[in-house]
């Protein structure tokens, strides 16, 4: 889903005006300890680009990193970097390993290794030079140099000589987006960046500190930014991404978003991606025929590029990165990434008569104000009958009854509209578009077998995942992945039969799906004792249950953490047991429960009359995305629901 980022990742003035001696940086190293245990130790990561007027970077990239231990020297055993050599050229210029007895290993660039980069569905070209600095010893420290000059990703035409690939998409303007965060503990890095003097550039340092300068060099404007004794960020389970968190620098001298939209929209308009053609239009025209109502006409729109459009990246050349490739290669192929998708759905709807443009978005963290291009995905938007701009995804919502998949809600994008605009923000959506919902009536025989159906129902990202089967695969297979589902309650379960009407027909409504089945041995039976839980609070279904994979041990937490979607859990059983019997409780939970708060809830109640058990149970999680603030209600919720799921229910006779 990579749209494009043009991470101008850094570099290119002389090394003597940027770092130390690397010498004494290994002595700053050898009085922290925490260095020490580290399998390596980033004595210095430089990184410096000289920018020119076309906005295009000249980079040096240098690093020097000491061995401390046989993991740190498998690690480096082969140095690597990537780069698109379609707008960017990239070469070892220096490689060195010293070593502790004095002795130094100089090593021939000549013999860098040049190879495709590893690809999955997106093949655009990108490679890896590799240098390999031979068998590494503890105290051994590699020194090497890079030098590189273009941008990376977004390529739009072909430029009249070899050095015009190298020019930003967005002529003229430069826009760097720097992690200061580090996978190492290091002791300096630096990032420099030399600009001419007429590109007004503005910054922000984001989640952290950092020394500064700015300086005037003759016509040209220098601005350094470096920080020291840095550790590696501590990790936390489905935290969110680390440029939400961890310090990162963000540079552009383009005033504003709504110059940046400005420009997308005129890039793909010029271009002509979105320009009808005869095929397309007799597609939509026989798509639409008969349909009126203004949502139902961009659903079936949506869902057919979704649906139709296989998504596989092959580079093209012209037309890759900002622009999107045009209607007439779009229908044709019926194949391409994200924009080559939103691109075929924007031109339909142009064709039956709606406004529509690209959008741009970053799929996984947050945008800043700061006009610096942090996107990995294009999207559509479409100008509704009350003038407003509705967000659309055809990548993400195959076979899905969303128009935009909520698993990217609470995330930026900015609309290429004509007018302008600023960053966007995808709303919440509400637990009940995503519910999933478990009405069982089930039956515990005497030898401890327990027979019953089950009718499952979900709607949204919910209905997807229960969907799935039906619209994926063969045909044949159905029945087998349906059983699936009972084989993770039990290896004894038995599918009886099911039923799921229109379950091909995703968009006619939600889906329901019952089943029909036995699990011999369900409950452990004694003298005059029976020990089951109820069927529901079973393990079934579980890909929909992302909330279980949340590791709630832990009483806090310092980052934001995400889930896939938010979700409303509904769970309702009537258990019969054999005459006689009665519920003797739970003992290991509170089987009625209240947890409730705007952020996540949790509610359930037990009742027992004569020989029959009714549950109720409803966990309710309001958001994708969270704060760290708002993880005690979260786990007081979801730990209440596991509190119940992994109870084991007493009957006695």
């Amino acid at each position: 889903m990579r749209l494009l980022s043009l991470l101008f990742c850094s570099i290119g003035l002389p090394l003597s005006v940027l770092a130390q001696d690397w010498k004494g940086l290994q002595a700053e190293a050898s009085a922290n300890k925490a260095f020490a245990e580290s399998p390596q130790t980033v004595l210095l990561d430089s990184t410096s680009v000289e920018v020119s007027e076309l906005g295009s970077g000249k980079f040096v990239i240098r690093r020097v990193i000491q061995i401390n231990n046989e993991e740190g020297a498998l690690a480096n055993r082969v140095v690597k970097y990537d780069y698109d050599p379609l707008t960017a050229f990239a070469e070892f210029t220096e490689m060195k390993v010293y070593h502790p007895d004095g002795s130094v290993t100089d090593l021939d660039v000549k013999k860098v290794c040049d190879y495709a980069a590893p690809a999955r569905a997106i093949y655009w070209g990108a490679r890896q030079i590799m240098m390999e600095p031979g068998m590494l010893e503890p105290g051994d420290v590699i020194d090497y140099t890079i030098h590189k000059k273009g941008f990376t990703y977004a390529l739009l035409a072909a430029g009249e000589s070899d050095e015009e690939r190298f020019v930003p998409p967005m002529r003229g303007e430069f826009y760097d987006i720097v992690p200061f965060w580090v996978e190492s503990p290091t002791v300096r890095k630096v990032y420099r960046v030399s600009v001419p003097s007429d590109k007004d550039v503005q910054y922000e340092f984001f989640q952290g500190e950092c020394s500064s300068s700015v300086k005037f060099d003759g016509d040209r404007t220098v601005y350094t930014f470096a920080v020291n004794d840095v550790m590696p960020p501590k990790r936390e389970t489905n935290m969110v991404d680390f440029y939400d968190v961890a310090p990162k620098l963000m540079m552009s001298s383009t005033p504003d978003w709504k110059e940046k939209s400005l420009w997308f929209n005129k890039v793909n308009e010029d271009y002509g991606s979105f320009e009808p053609t005869p095929e397309a239009q007799k597609k939509v025209d026989e798509l639409l025929r008969g349909k009126t109502d203004e949502m139902e006409r961009i659903a079936i729109l949506t869902h057919w590029v979704a649906d139709n459009m296989r998504y596989s990246g092959i580079s093209m050349g012209k037309g890759e990165g900002y622009t999107l490739h045009n209607t007439r290669t779009n229908f044709t192929d019926r194949a391409g990434v994200c924009k080559d998708k939103a691109a075929m759905l924007i031109s339909m709807l142009r064709m039956a008569g709606f406004e529509a443009y690209p959008a741009m978005t970053m799929a996984g963290s947050r945008i800043e104000q700061i006009p610096a291009d942090h996107f990995n995905h294009c999207v559509a938007v479409v100008k509704l009958s009350n003038g407003q701009y509705m967000p659309l995804d055809p990548t993400w919502v195959p076979f899905n009854r969303e128009l935009w998949s909520s698993a990217e809600q609470q995330q930026n994008y900015l609309p290429g509209v004509p007018e302008g605009s600023d960053l966007k923000l995808t709303p919440v959506s509400a637990p009940e578009n995503h519910y999933f919902r478990l009405v069982a009536n089930t039956r515990v025989l005497a030898d401890g077998t327990l027979e019953g159906e089950v009718t499952v129902m979900a709607e949204g990202q919910s209905d997807a995942s229960v969907r799935r089967p039906f619209l994926e695969g063969y045909a044949d297979r159905v029945s087998r992945a349906i059983e699936s589902e009972l084989l993770k309650v039990s290896p004894q379960a038995k599918l009886i039969s099911f039923s799921c009407p229109d379950a091909k027909n995703y968009q006619k409504g939600p889906v329901e799906l019952k089943m029909k089945f036995s699990i011999p041995d369900y409950a452990t039976v004694g003298d005059g004792v029976m020990i089951c839980r109820p069927f529901v609070l079973s393990n079934l279904y579980s890909g929909v249950k992302s909330f279980m994979r949340v590791d709630t041990s832990k009483e806090s937490r310092d980052y934001g953490f995400k889930d896939s979607c938010s979700r409303l859990v509904e769970l309702k059983e009537t258990m019969t047991l054999p005459k006689g019997y009665e519920m003797n409780g739970a003992p290991n939970t509170d089987i009625n429960v209240d947890v409730d708060s705007e952020i996540a809830s949790f509610n359930s109640s037990v009742s027992s009359a004569a020989n029959t058990l009714t549950l109720d149970a409803r966990l309710s999680l309001g958001k994708r995305v969270y704060e760290a603030g708002d993880w005690t209600d979260f786990r007081n919720a979801v730990n209440a629901y596991k509190d119940l799921a992994d109870s084991e229910f007493v009957f006695v006779k």
